[in-house]
């Protein structure tokens, strides 16, 4: 029984792993969806041969933005000016942040969870990841604003906070007050776009976000496939001396006629039932490892629904290295040969 409840909460605890992983990879794809979604884009302008809007920085004249708000076939264009910045807390220290200036009442900008939008140069719409509240104040490059509302779930690259301020102000961050802006977000299909000038759906925005990050989620898969190894490894290890301790038992059955078929399923059973316990364990125990995370973990509900499946196959796997010690076995042994 100790032998049991030792492998069940060991492998419980590398399947629970393996779920933060798997949460952690959808987080990072949701975090970047929820705040290209923010915009409410149909389709992004931006200047060719810049990767994306959250990906480079490159300035074009805020004036480009009229001349597509004119196009057929587009209800309303709004500059932005987005770039990485390091926020100053005061008491609280410096972070990083995804700084994005959009125009007083535009369409592309945010809805705050909490508070309101922004309706001054001096206001801004933080994501709790900050650590600010409504009436807290920080400093972007030289300029200080008010926290008037607070986002959920909205950041960048691993959990890197979004920050939003008006356009205005950004361009005083990032241009000295020049009349630039990094990207159009166009609620509308525009049938042709200004020379030098390129439309990305929100797909693609995503897309090359993500893939400033893909190092980091091909490694954090590979930890998740890692678990599962681990995991079997547990669970076999487990087998594998019940095996040997039943080895007399084994004989007996041998003796008796039964066939290798049977020893391998009630080796399987054991296998199985070790292995479902530890999934069942994991998922009762998962939330309690999130808080080692400071990125986004999200666990998707196809990860809890998938754990059982993988249990049953990591059990069956695990039942082979004993299988043999189970179907070898002399049949002599059970008269004390």
């Amino acid at each position: 029984m100790r032998q049991f409840l030792i492998a069940v909460v060991g492998a419980g605890v590398v399947f629970a792993m393996a779920l933060l992983l798997t949460g952690m990879v959808k987080g990072f794809h949701n975090e970047v969806e929820r705040t290209v979604a923010t915009a409410h884009a149909d389709v992004w302008v931006l200047p060719i041969g810049t990767s994306g809007p959250f990906t480079s920085v490159r300035s074009f004249p805020e004036e480009t933005v009229t001349k597509l708000g004119r196009l057929p076939g587009v209800e309303s264009a709004s500059g932005l000016a987005i770039s990485l910045q390091t926020v100053d807390r005061e008491a609280i220290g410096l972070l990083r942040a995804m700084v994005i200036g959009a125009p007083i009442g535009s369409p592309a900008q945010v809805v705050p969870a909490r508070g309101r939008a922004v309706e001054s140069d001096d206001e801004a719409v933080v994501d709790d990841r900050l650590g600010l509240d409504i009436g807290q104040t920080f400093d972007v490059g030289g300029q200080a604003f008010t926290v008037v509302g607070v986002t959920h779930g909205l950041s960048m690259l691993g959990g890197t906070p979004d920050v939003w301020l008006s356009l205005g102000s950004m361009q005083e961050v990032l241009f000295r007050g020049q009349p630039l802006v990094t990207a159009v977000a166009v609620v509308g299909n525009p049938t042709r776009l200004p020379r030098g000038y390129v439309a990305m759906s929100g797909d693609t925005v995503v897309e090359d976000s993500m893939g400033v990050m893909n190092d980091a989620v091909e490694s954090v898969n590979n930890s998740r496939y890692l678990m599962w190894v681990i995991a079997a490894i547990i669970v076999a290890a487990l087998v594998y001396v019940s095996a040997l301790q039943r080895t007399r038992d084994f004989a007996v059955m041998k003796a008796v006629g039964a066939s290798s078929r049977t020893l391998f399923f009630g080796v399987a059973a054991q296998a199985v039932t070790v292995s479902l316990a530890a999934g069942i364990f994991a998922v009762s125990t998962s939330w309690m490892f999130r808080p080692v995370y400071t990125v986004p973990v999200e666990v998707p509900l196809s990860a809890y629904l998938m754990l059982p499946v993988v249990a049953v196959l990591v059990g069956v796997l695990s039942s082979l290295v004993a299988l043999q010690r189970a179907v070898n076995v002399d049949p002599a042994l059970a008269f004390g040969a």
